[in-house]
Order: C-alpha cells, then structure tokens, then sequence
C-alpha cells in the first residue's frame, strides 16, 4: 500500500492550493480516504473525509467552506482544494486510507481511523 501526496508550498493568506494524492497497492474504490493535518509538537488534526464513491464528504469545522475533498477512483487519487488559506493552516498534510474495506462510512471528526497514511506534504500560508 503507496500513498503519496503533492501539490503543498508556500501561498499567500487568501490563496489556494490543491492537494492530490496518488495510491497504489490496493482497491482505492474499495476505501473512504480522509485528509489529516499536523503541526509539528502538536495533535494531529482530522480535517476532511469522503465516502467510497465519492458522493459524501465531511469536513472539520476549522476548514468547512474552504476546503473541499473529491476523488477520482479510475485514476486511483484524492484531492484536496483548499481555498482562502489561513496562516492557521500552515500544517504537513496527510491522506490516510479508513482501515475497513467496503464501509459505508464517511469519515468525520469523531470516526476517523486509518491504517496507512502518506508521508505528508508541507503546506505554508505566509505573506
């Protein structure tokens, strides 16, 4: 199982930067993914889930109205657009693979388990 996430760098407050994450190794229609974030010395923050199929999503309360989460399942990747940055989103980003195959759950703020998680990419909001 390969996550592999891109598309962070620094941006202005008010930016926009889209996040992807290509996997490999395993059914990605068969998994929810979610979106995780982490400053280091600090908790790991969940911040946006999506179902299987994609029809679902569930966002944190910090980045609900900015970010949105989507997939592409033919090309096996999850995305993460995040609009109007904060200096308070200034984080490493991770997309985490939900551990059970075929769920019908969507990840959210109090159910978001995962298994194999990428090795991030840094996101700066700075001016």
């Amino acid at each position: 199982v390969q996550l592999v996430e891109s598309g962070g760098g620094l941006v202005q407050p008010g930016g926009s930067l889209r996040l992807s994450c290509v996997t490999s190794g395993f059914t990605f229609s068969d998994y929810a993914m979610s979106w995780v974030r982490q400053v280091p010395g600090k908790a790991l923050e969940w911040v946006g889930g999506i179902s299987r199929g994609g029809a679902r999503t569930s966002y944190s309360d910090s980045v609900k109205g900015r970010f949105t989460i989507s997939r592409d399942n033919a090309e096996n990747t999850l995305y993460f657009q995040m609009n109007r940055l904060k200096p308070e989103d200034t984080a490493i980003y991770y997309c985490a693979r939900y551990p059970w195959p075929n769920s019908s759950n969507v990840p959210n703020a109090n159910d978001y388990d995962y298994d194999y998680r990428g090795q991030g990419t840094q996101v700066t909001v700075s001016s």
